[in-house]
């Protein structure tokens, strides 16, 4: 009878321990990629006032500012912090050497069609390729500007519709929370910056391609509308939606962690 009773302890001790493992870390989001998109020789897109590369510049700093103030824990890295030119490839390097959790990329829109205006948040995707092909193709043809590009890519062509094939192979392990965070960025926009969303969006850009964890990248606005190009180089203004993209990573940190 003694021995059962030993027996029947040490099997409900066994099963405790299966529920409360000893020595395994909870899923912490601690490390964050903040990534303005282009810099240095690549202006990308302008309006008639200002460079796409100095508006996502200019918020990206904001950003890391309030997520530092608020979250001192977390490790905030930047791709640059400066009117420099860091190539494609060592945007995602400095993410998967990190082992970041997130990465975020800033960059701001353009179109022909001057009332066209809202911010779009983009995860890694090929469904859509057809509406989206023109930001794609405009914000992956930075990697032109780079010497033996064509190497470096594989021969891949950004103005080339049929490049975008083996996309659809690298539909990311981390599409679920690169969906959550991007559709809380949005959210973000609409309910408490005000601004105008035209929502979430999939497409192949290749620093998103190339990053091991959830990724997404951020247009803030359209620099080809005459206002939203005014507001997007107001201080304030920057202030504002650098606040609505950390309110956004704060509740996906929230939510991931707590279901730990």
């Amino acid at each position: 009878m003694r021995n059962i009773a030993i027996t029947f302890s040490i099997s409900v001790l066994l099963v405790l321990c299966a529920f409360n493992p000893v020595g395994v870390r909870s899923y912490k989001i601690d490390k964050i990629v903040i990534d303005p998109g282009h810099g240095g020789k690549d202006p990308g897109t302008h309006g008639s006032m200002s460079n796409e590369k100095d508006v996502a510049l200019g918020i990206a700093l904001e950003l890391g500012r309030i997520i530092k103030d608020n979250l001192p824990d977390v490790q905030i890295e930047y791709t640059r912090k400066d009117d420099s030119f860091p190539e494609l490839n060592e945007r995602a390097d400095v993410a998967n050497k990190l082992e970041a959790d997130l990465f975020i990329s800033i960059h701001a829109n353009w179109v022909a069609n001057p009332s066209v205006h809202g911010t779009e948040t983009y995860v890694m995707g090929v469904e859509k390729l057809d509406e989206n092909f023109k930001v794609v193709s405009r914000e992956n043809s930075v990697i032109l500007l780079e010497e033996d590009h064509e190497l470096k890519y594989d021969g891949f062509d950004p103005n080339s519709p049929e490049s975008y094939i083996l996309f659809s192979l690298y539909q990311s392990a981390y599409q679920e929370n690169s969906l959550l965070l991007a559709q809380n960025i949005e959210d973000q926009m609409k309910t408490r910056v005000g601004r105008r969303s035209r929502g979430v969006r999939p497409a192949p850009f290749l620093v998103l391609r190339k990053t091991s964890m959830p990724s997404v990248l951020f247009e803030v606005g359209y620099l080809s509308n005459e206002k939203e190009e005014k507001d997007l180089n107001d201080r304030l203004n920057q202030v504002y939606i650098a606040s609505g993209i950390y309110r956004a990573f704060r509740d996906y940190k929230q939510e991931l962690e707590s279901m730990n």
